[in-house]
């Protein structure tokens, strides 16, 4: 999928940076590489918040951004989306992306009490999914207040912390 995807997908936010790489495969791995060390906001996020229950009530609006800018989505989920046909570099980064965030909300879970250990990274994985979904269901209506209604709807359902 990345080789038969034309260079000019990746030029049209910064072509300068495409003399650094031999192939579009390259690029996508060091693109997905960028995108999933910028999960360390994830620590920020928890950072800024009196507690953790409130990172995680905020936790989809790292997702909402994308959404904001220009109906985009979350690199890692389009690309997840054509996995089978990813060179062997991205594939490593976008589970690396997963596991980043499942790892985060895990362990934000436990720490708000909202589940025990034994429980959170299960719970976490169906938030990352969930989330996930909704930006994906909303993307392709061209719709954030959708995604804003179904990231509710996880909260009237008890997936995320209202």
């Amino acid at each position: 999928m990345v080789d038969s995807i034309s260079s000019s997908y990746f030029q049209q936010r910064r072509p300068e940076r495409l003399v650094y790489f031999a192939g579009n495969a390259d690029l996508a791995a060091t693109v997905a590489k960028r995108y999933r060390e910028n999960a360390a906001a994830l620590e920020t996020l928890l950072a800024e918040s009196s507690d953790p229950a409130i990172a995680l009530r905020r936790y989809p609006e790292t997702f909402r951004w994308a959404l904001e800018n220009e109906n985009r989505m979350c690199l890692s989920g389009f690309m997840a989306a054509e996995y089978d046909d990813l060179p062997e570099a991205v594939k490593k980064e976008i589970q690396i992306f997963a596991d980043v965030n499942v790892a985060w909300l895990s362990k934000v879970l436990s720490a708000a009490k909202v589940v025990g250990p034994k429980r959170s990274e299960p719970r976490a994985r169906a938030i990352f999914a969930a989330v996930g979904g909704a930006q994906l269901m909303a993307r392709s209506r061209s719709d954030i207040a959708l995604y804003d209604a179904l990231i509710n709807s996880y909260r009237v359902a008890g997936l995320l912390p209202a």
